[in-house]
């Protein structure tokens, strides 16, 4: 069980001796259709790490523009220059609004955009195996679990775990947490599956996480999540962060269901995840 007490662990905003200490991080996503998914990616990392670096479509710099519109607190990177910024993150969030494939069972029939996606998370992947990932919306839809980087972290929704396992998500909590800490070891991945009692596993043990409410069943909530966990992946474990980020989270939802019940959305759990950190911090 993950509690409040895990945070003693936490790295992030310790030794802070320049605009770096606190890691650097990469976001790859946005899309045409899809901008608002970073937004929120980028506004929670840009909070815990020193440097967001965010890479949009090439051809596409209104993306770029919208998401600058709403949020400043990051350097726009042109694909070209893509590779210079992963190499020197500390950790590195792909897919949240990346176009992806119209898939039939499983067999990745990609459109044009979708096989671009995917041709740019296997150019990233084979290039940077050993960067710390984690693996999210688009990417997870045109990828196969074995182009996945080892120890990555992702984040399926129940449709993405099975186009990425081809098995369907087990409804029973103790049949769930076998089949994600059976997936994790085959695979040597992180599973964190998002749920009332959240799970995640690396393969070794299996982590619940509960809480939460109902006002969590809405869109962009796995953004939220995602761009927490690549933020404190900057300077943390991978299992803590993921853990963590869904906790917060949780813990976030909770607070606004005081405030306004669950009319609340995920610009709001965005906003107001800083306060709820800095209470748990306060408290420990």
């Amino acid at each position: 069980m993950f509690d409040e007490s895990k945070f003693k662990e936490c790295k992030s905003f310790r030794n802070i001796q320049d605009k770096y200490s606190s890691g650097q991080i990469t976001i790859i996503g946005g899309s045409r259709l899809f901008h608002g998914a970073p937004i929120l990616s980028l506004k929670v990392a840009s909070r815990v790490v020193s440097m967001v670096y965010f890479s949009s479509p090439k051809e596409d710099r209104s993306t770029a523009e919208k998401i600058k519109s709403e949020l400043s607190s990051f350097v726009w990177v042109d694909r070209g220059d893509l590779s210079g910024y992963v190499s020197k993150s500390d950790a590195v969030l792909i897919g949240p609004g990346l176009m992806r494939s119209h898939v039939k069972e499983h067999g990745y029939a990609c459109d044009t955009e979708g096989a671009e996606t995917r041709k740019l998370s296997l150019d990233l992947f084979n290039k940077f195996p050993d960067k710390k990932w984690v693996v999210d919306g688009g990417t997870l839809q045109v990828v196969l679990v074995t182009d996945i980087p080892k120890m990555a972290v992702i984040t399926p929704n129940s449709k993405e775990f099975e186009m990425v396992f081809g098995e369907k998500l087990e409804t029973n909590l103790d049949k769930r947490c076998e089949q994600i800490f059976r997936l994790s070891k085959k695979f040597n991945l992180i599973i964190l599956i998002k749920d009332s009692v959240s799970l995640v596993s690396d393969g070794r043990e299996v982590w619940a996480i509960e809480g939460g409410n109902e006002g969590l069943v809405k869109g962009g909530v796995g953004d939220v999540i995602a761009g927490l966990t690549v933020g404190f992946m900057a300077k943390n474990e991978p299992v803590f962060s993921v853990c963590a980020a869904s906790y917060l989270v949780k813990k976030t939802a909770e607070k606004l269901a005081k405030k306004q019940g669950f009319m609340f959305n995920s610009d709001d759990l965005a906003d107001t995840v800083p306060e709820v950190y800095g209470e748990i911090m306060r408290g420990l």
